[in-house]
């Protein structure tokens, strides 16, 4: 078995000039024979779409052009049963879990926002009062640091294993897409809602560099006012798809025109352009830019760089308007026709033989309550604030105490263990009366202790090991709910959301394109979407990231 050095390059070198030295030989003048055999890719790119579930790309195949989804399917290697495999499945969470190869229990990213349980504040995913937007108005809460990140990423480990000669770059619609995936290493790069820039924060760097600067030069943002978003194919393309009526109201139907009060460019117009295929589009040419302006691929130290794009409209879409709508059916085709022209790209700059690309997704996203009921689902919203009423009147019933229960921290609610100390009761006998009035409550399948999760003792199910595993014991909530099947907490009477540990949520596309190193094909074996970075890892010869609990996919390499 063949193994590569992965220290830094000038600790080889001080170990060569010893050796040097010891035995009277030029070593230094010695041909690189050992760092020939280390194929590194010049260049790794992770594409992370937001919200899109392993059901989309297969039930559309059929209309993908050869260059984007299509060639993925067939140049890579597609695993059909990839799992985000944690139990709250939102954008931070499965972000995290892309290039950390860890659960939220270790990576500490325990949902989008949560209720801090020491100071009963919420605390966003990746907000740090610290740091600042270069250039753009920035509130407290906005997303601008990976303070919450507990462990390292894929990029973290290139940076180091390289002295920091490696470029880690990432670019979002969303904060958390580009903060979670650049780790603390890289420099993420963000689409900014009220301007329409993409911005970094002075956590990475004091100022853009001059490649930045320049494509903002011509307000690319701008090019998209007044254009509409109409069907992309011909009618009959669309009709296994799920009549408008039924998922939109008739104001939210095609076609949408991008545009604002004010008749010109204004935080109206940047803000609807993220429902559509215009963001992802910017986000595909920023990356390009990138690519340009950092020389990602051609590191003049010969050391690989990393290039991470979460595509962030698709789950704006699919969150409005549901998978099964003509609008997610569109969107993903222009998506693919957007990948087409990336990749083409990506081929004459870098050279496709040079790069390995990996496209999967953060969650999948279940169908509307309103298509579900009418193939005979049982599915409905939850009111999580009618819920928790309901919770603290039976608490008060059972113990004489009001407000027992003090926060919804979805999917998980924080009990008062002081006063719970103080009224001398037990905090077990508190957490199991919840539990089993809350198993009751419509729509609740399943309910978790904190006792349960400290102690090990769920049940042997794979909805309690997914839980479990998306519990961290310093941030998270104290009853952890779980809904029924296509039930969700929410409100209204349109749209749908994910976050549950069901396959419609967890099943994700993971493929993995490389030529000469990937093993294209379709692969049936079970796989998470935490061996992404222990893969990586090992195809860039660096050590996983600190986290890391996946496998490497060694079923795929050449």
């Amino acid at each position: 078995m063949t193994t590569y050095n992965t220290h830094k390059p000038r600790t080889l070198r001080h170990l060569m000039l010893i050796s040097s030295m010891l035995l009277g030989t030029n070593l230094l003048a010695m041909p690189a024979i050992a760092a020939e055999k280390v194929n590194q890719p010049k260049l790794v790119v992770v594409l992370v779409v937001d919200g899109l579930p392993q059901e989309q790309v297969v039930r559309y195949r059929d209309q993908y052009t050869q260059g984007g989804f299509r060639r993925l399917l067939e140049q890579g290697a597609w695993y059909s049963d990839a799992h985000q495999a944690h139990g709250v499945t939102v954008t931070a969470v499965g972000h995290a879990a892309v290039l950390t190869g860890a659960y939220p229990y270790q990576h500490g990213i325990i949902a989008n926002e949560w209720i801090d349980n020491r100071t009963g504040e919420s605390m966003y995913c990746t907000q740090d009062g610290n740091y600042q937007y270069i250039g753009e108005e920035t509130k407290p809460d906005d997303g601008t640091a990976p303070t919450n990140l507990r462990v390292s990423t894929v990029g973290d480990e290139l940076r180091y294993a390289t002295g920091n000669q490696s470029k880690v770059i990432t670019v979002s619609g969303k904060d958390r897409g580009a903060i979670l995936l650049g780790g603390k290493a890289g420099s993420a790069y963000i689409y900014m809602k009220k301007s329409g820039n993409f911005a970094s924060s002075n956590y990475y760097m004091q100022s853009h560099p001059a490649w930045v600067q320049q494509y903002h030069t011509n307000h690319p943002q701008d090019r998209f006012y007044g254009q509409e978003w109409k069907p992309l194919l011909a009618e009959t393309a669309y009709a296994n798809d799920v009549d408008d009526a039924i998922v939109s109201e008739a104001k939210d139907r095609f076609p949408f025109k991008y545009s604002s009060k004010s008749g010109k460019p204004d935080a109206e117009y940047y803000g609807k352009l993220l429902t559509g295929p215009f963001v992802d589009e910017m986000t595909l040419d920023f990356a390009r830019a990138a690519i340009d302006g950092e020389h990602l691929g051609h590191n003049p130290a010969g050391v690989p760089d990393l290039l991470g794009i979460s595509l962030s409209s698709h789950d704006y879409v699919n969150h409005a308007f549901g998978p099964e709508s003509r609008m997610s059916h569109d969107h993903l085709q222009r998506l693919d026709r957007l990948l087409a022209n990336f990749f083409n790209y990506l081929d004459k700059r870098v050279g496709l033989e040079n790069t390995v690309v990996v496209l999967t997704a953060d969650h999948g996203f279940p169908n509307t309550p309103e298509f579900s009921r009418a193939i005979k689902r049982d599915a409905q919203r939850i009111s999580s604030k009618e819920m928790m009423t309901a919770l603290n009147q039976h608490l008060k019933e059972q113990f004489g105490v009001d407000k027992l229960a003090t926060k919804w921290s979805g999917p998980q609610i924080l009990l008062d263990y002081p006063l719970i100390t103080q009224k001398s009761l037990k905090r077990e006998d508190v957490e199991n009366n919840a539990a089993r009035f809350l198993l009751t409550y419509p729509g609740i399948a399943d309910v978790f202790t904190r006792t349960q999760f400290e102690q090990g003792t769920v049940p042997a199910t794979r909805i309690a090991k997914l839980m479990q595993r998306s519990w961290n014991k310093q941030v998270s909530g104290d009853i952890t709910v779980v809904t029924k099947p296509y039930w969700y907490f929410g409100s209204g009477n349109h749209g749908t959301s994910h976050g549950s540990p069901y396959s419609y949520d967890t099943n994700v596309p993971l493929i993995i394109m490389g030529k000469n190193r990937i093993k294209a094909g379709v692969y049936s074996q079970y796989a998470e979407v935490v061996d992404i970075a222990p893969t990586l890892s090992h195809l860039l010869r660096i050590r996983p990231p600190s986290g890391s609990e996946g496998r490497i996919l060694g079923e795929t390499l050449n």
